[in-house]
């Protein structure tokens, strides 16, 4: 094989690969950004925003992304079941920076500290976990307190 052709085979291959990494990311498990209200001082996520159909079945969203224009930094919601959740600030508490979210952790693209979905350090140079919210349902509504 020549050189035109190898190059021309590998950059279809590399594309290939990181459109079907890329498609398989949203498959199933994809986050959502919601727009949350804020009334006092709790956020309200309604629950229908973890819920998605895929073939005509409804399953639920891993997590999602809630914001609102009164803070700063988002609060990714992790769900585990039901009834747990767990409500997490996606500033990093190395130097400040907005994380982001890739699947089960969040990572800040500064310095690459990584956090796990209950806001544990995983990977510094951040030393402490993540400020997490109490979360409580009631009427179909998340309720994250900010207090």
């Amino acid at each position: 094989m020549d050189r035109r052709k190898f190059i021309a085979a590998t950059c279809i291959s590399c594309i290939g690969g990181g459109l079907l990494l890329t498609l398989s990311e949203g498959c199933g498990t994809a986050s959502k950004i919601v727009s949350a209200d804020i009334s006092g001082s709790d956020m309200l996520v309604p629950l229908e925003n973890f819920e998605h159909a895929r073939a005509g079945k409804k399953e639920f969203r891993k997590y999602i992304v809630a914001q609102n224009d009164r803070l700063r930094y988002p609060i990714c919601v992790y769900r585990f079941s039901e009834t747990q959740y767990e409500a997490l600030w996606m500033r990093c508490t190395h130097q400040g920076t907005e994380l982001q979210v890739f699947g089960d952790k969040m990572q800040c693209p500064a310095h690459g500290s990584e956090f796990n979905n209950h806001g544990q350090v995983v990977n510094g140079p951040a030393a402490s976990q993540l400020r997490t919210f109490p979360v409580t349902i009631s009427d179909n509504l998340l309720r994250i307190s900010l207090k």
